[in-house]
């Protein structure tokens, strides 16, 4: 097996897993994300109701085509984000999942203890689910639209992608130091190793990030319905990519055991 075998087994699983997750998303996902729209904009209606009646004589007017105008030059509406526009994102994201893991396979192949090449890869997609996805949610969790300040996502990006290149830093170290330990003992022991030196590392950084807290009075219980909604996507594009992604290898791993065979019997005939 070549790494562009694993390549094209993972653009193929991670092509499938962001149709999985686009069901998901817009199944589970994009009711929540009404629903926080609408909170936002109730809250800014008041507003705009006030500044309406100030300027009445103005929106009489030039309004209605001001309004028109506005509008039109909207880049991309509401339904064409829940559909077209979340397709594409939930596709391309899982496309490069799946190629990365497929390539981070290929060179584990061998690596990973005496794991076949199927169990060597699904051990890889955990992996990079735990180090890429779920402990930075832990850390930083999504929000809905109407949540944080417009002036503090730049910084709010930063933080969340420096923390995730710690995390993924600490679990290529830990699977380093499992291994180590692995030759010193046996298997369980550089395992328990591996994971204790990544809790240690990912614990400090979390404490040395600071926390985001632009909250304000958001209704809890959408807050939550939409973080549990966002992780049930991750952890359902992680899962199709792992399932997939290992069935793949595997059946391609028989298929070569199988033709070895062929060889080696029809040599000693």
């Amino acid at each position: 097996m070549t790494t562009r075998t694993f390549l094209v087994h993972g653009l193929l699983a991670g092509l499938l897993a962001g149709v999985v997750a686009f069901v998901v998303a817009y199944t589970v996902g994009e009711p929540q994300v009404d629903r926080a729209i609408a909170l936002e904009e109730a809250a800014s209606a008041p507003a705009s109701s006030t500044d309406g009646h100030s300027h009445e004589h103005s929106h009489d007017t030039s309004g209605a085509s001001a309004g028109h105008s506005h509008g039109d030059e909207a880049e991309v509406s509401r339904s064409t984000q829940s559909t077209w526009g979340l397709a594409t994102g939930t596709l391309a994201i899982g496309v490069v999942l799946g190629g990365f893991s497929g390539l981070v396979a290929a060179l584990g192949l061998g690596r990973l203890g005496r794991l076949r090449p199927a169990g060597s890869t699904a051990l890889v997609v955990l992996l990079g689910a735990v180090a890429f996805s779920l402990v930075p949610f832990l850390k930083y969790p999504a929000t809905p639209p109407a949540v944080g300040s417009g002036e503090t996502i730049d910084s709010r990006t930063a933080l969340y992608f420096g923390f995730v290149a710690v995390s993924v830093l600490a679990i290529v170290a830990a699977v380093e130091v499992a291994r180590i330990a692995a030759r010193r003992s046996s298997g369980v022991p550089g395992v328990l190793a591996g994971a204790a030196a990544y809790v240690v590392v990912v614990a400090v950084a979390a404490l040395a990030f600071p926390k985001v807290d632009e909250l304000g009075a958001f209704p809890a219980s959408v807050l939550w319905d939409f973080r549990v909604s966002s992780l049930l996507t991750l952890l359902t594009m992680w899962a199709v990519i792992g399932a997939a992604l290992t069935a793949l290898v595997d059946r391609t791993w028989r298929r070569h055991d199988a033709r070895e065979a062929q060889r080696a019997f029809a040599a000693a005939l």
